[in-house]
């Protein structure tokens, strides 16, 4: 090993009220709505629905009731799809307080990716909105789900069984039990069960708080997919421990026209998101925030709707230094953090007093980095998963000798600042910070027919996913020879118009196996077939990657011209 980091911050963190060592996200809700039962905790953006933290206990106690009326019992796990709404936090808190293990759904993904989900995760319960029911219904087949409860027949749920002890359920649940699960893209194709604990996100959460230097109370959005890690971590449990007002913003698209109405106190995106907000600012002439007088900034962050906040995010991809200073200029220093699914959301973070641009900052207090001989990053703390649920293989892969392996190349300086380098692992994380597996994009383009042969696939940092395609020498002779042209040589079918129609209808088709953000918008068929050991294969035809990404740079950039 070299470069260490050992575990920074203040020696002792205060506790977070009075929520201990082996305190749950339960005893934090239940803690909270007692302290402020007449404080709005929930609302959404249209006024439509406003929710104190009184109400919200109610439904909570009824919920779980319902919930233990379908058979739902400790451990067993509940799924939800749904988009950014009050019932998202609401019924996810009520199987919290059976000690049941709630997690979510992406509204993009497909039916056998549903399915593939709902079978891993073993869930006999699905809660989704009415616009998820039909795709939930269609993954059924081989699944464990015995109910399906659409949101509007949340009020005809049994009531609790007679023996029902909602005190006793959730004042009995364990720190060290398991909280939910982050389905997260992997490697081999396939996405992983990240199983995170009560006690792991409590520790995180207290490192986290201590660091930004936040109070109780606020105000924040939820807008982020509540199957990443982010929304659920800041939008859901940051909410039960620090008893924010959460609007809910039901269209993300709209998040940056909901934030005047809102005024957060703390307030963080994806780069995609900031890099947008700074284009609209400059596209109205604010192109050098540093030459404003103060005046003008304030009244830009007015404008805004972030002349209130405390604190502010930017995570899961890095976000250029240049629209970091941007925002400072402005008043609005952003705090960019790194983590993964793996560990809570956050291993490191910039303090808000000592920001180092181009660095993802120092580890959280009880967290220990090391960067391995090969440049990775290695990490141990409290938040660490418990492991990939149901899959001992996987976690004996990644935690090895008590140590997470991160799959990102990274180097620490003098000052314990972590830099993230380059990713070990070989995903896309795109522009919004949505992470996604090439290899499963490139599996589901190679299966839709008998033309594809290889198919690399490109997102990173960038808006939407592309993909050069290389034609099969079998199905291209195969096509030639059903199409009149025999003698064709391989780069004339490669532009022949019939043939790259018939190309269009594979994508299309397997299009319809992957979740919006991994379709691909736009592709390439390329005019030469790739070899092994040449300059895209390997002998053992695993892609080169940098290679590819390198040689057809201009054609890349067509794609995204």
């Amino acid at each position: 090993m070299t470069d260490t980091a050992e575990e920074s911050g203040p020696a002792e963190l205060e506790p977070l009220g009075h929520l201990g060592p082996e305190a749950t996200l339960v005893q934090a809700f239940q803690s909270t709505s007692a302290e402020r039962p007449d404080q709005l905790a929930l609302r959404t953006s249209d006024g439509a629905v406003n929710l104190t933290w009184a109400q919200c206990a109610e439904r909570v106690r009824r919920l779980a009731g319902g919930l233990a009326g379908l058979g739902v019992r400790a451990g067993d796990t509940v799924a939800l799809m749904m988009s950014n709404r009050p019932e998202f936090n609401l019924v996810d808190t009520a199987a919290l307080h059976l000690g049941a293990v709630p997690w979510s759904i992406y509204l993009t993904s497909s039916p056998s990716q549903i399915r593939f989900l709902l079978a891993g995760a073993g869930s006999r319960v699905v809660v989704c909105e009415r616009e998820a029911a039909a795709s939930i219904r269609a993954a059924l087949a081989g699944t464990a789900v015995e109910h399906v409860v659409v949101l509007d027949e949340l009020d005809a749920l049994p009531g609790a069984p007679p023996d029902f002890d909602f005190e006793a359920s959730w004042r009995g649940v364990p720190a060290d039990g398991p909280l939910t699960i982050i389905w997260t893209s992997g490697t081999t194709g396939e996405p992983k069960p990240v199983e995170l604990s009560h006690h792991g996100m409590l520790e995180m959460i207290r490192a986290y708080t201590t660091l930004a230097g936040l109070p109780r109370g606020g105000r924040m959005t939820s807008y982020l997919p509540n199957a990443h890690v982010a929304d659920r971590w800041s939008a859901h449990y940051w909410w039960m421990v620090l008893g924010f007002e959460v609007t809910c913003v039901l269209d993300p698209t709209q998040i940056i026209a909901v934030l005047p109405s809102v005024r957060p106190t703390v307030w963080g995106s994806v780069p995609r998101v900031w890099e947008k907000l700074r284009a609209a600012l400059e596209a109205k002439g604010f192109t050098d925030p540093a030459t404003l007088p103060a005046a003008a900034t304030a009244a830009v962050r007015e404008k805004l709707g972030l002349d209130q906040v405390r604190f502010l995010i930017v995570g899961a991809a890095p976000l250029p230094a240049e629209t970091l200073r941007y925002f400072a200029a402005l008043g609005l220093p952003i705090s960019e953090v790194w983590g993964m699914s793996e560990t809570c959301g956050i291993l490191t973070a910039n303090p808000p007093g000592d920001l180092r641009y181009g660095t993802v900052g120092q580890p959280l207090h009880g967290v220990e980095l090391r960067i391995a001989e090969d440049g990775e990053v290695l990490a141990k703390g409290p938040q660490v998963m418990r492991g990939y649920r149901g899959r001992p293989d996987l976690t004996a892969e990644t935690i090895i000798d008590g140590w997470l392996h991160t799959g990102d190349i990274g180097r620490i300086d003098a000052d314990g600042y972590l830099s993230i380098v380059d990713r070990k692992k070989e995903l896309i994380i795109n522009a919004a910070g949505k992470n996604m597996s090439p290899l499963a994009i490139e599996l589901a383009l190679k299966t839709a027919g008998p033309l594809i042969g290889q198919a690399c696939a490109i997102g990173d940092r960038r808006p939407y996913t592309v993909a050069l395609l290389v034609l099969d020498p079998d199905g291209a002779r195969a096509w030639a020879a059903a199409h009149g042209r025999p003698d064709a040589d391989y780069a004339a079918l490669t532009a022949d118009p019939d043939l790259l129609a018939d190309v269009g209808a594979e994508v299309a088709l397997a299009n319809t196996e992957l979740s919006r953000v991994e379709q691909i918008k736009y592709w390439r068929l390329l005019p030469a077939d790739w070899l092994p050991d040449g300059d895209e294969l390997t002998p053992t035809m695993k892609m080169r990657r940098r290679v590819i990404g390198s040689k057809y740079a201009a054609t890349i950039e067509e794609l995204y011209a």
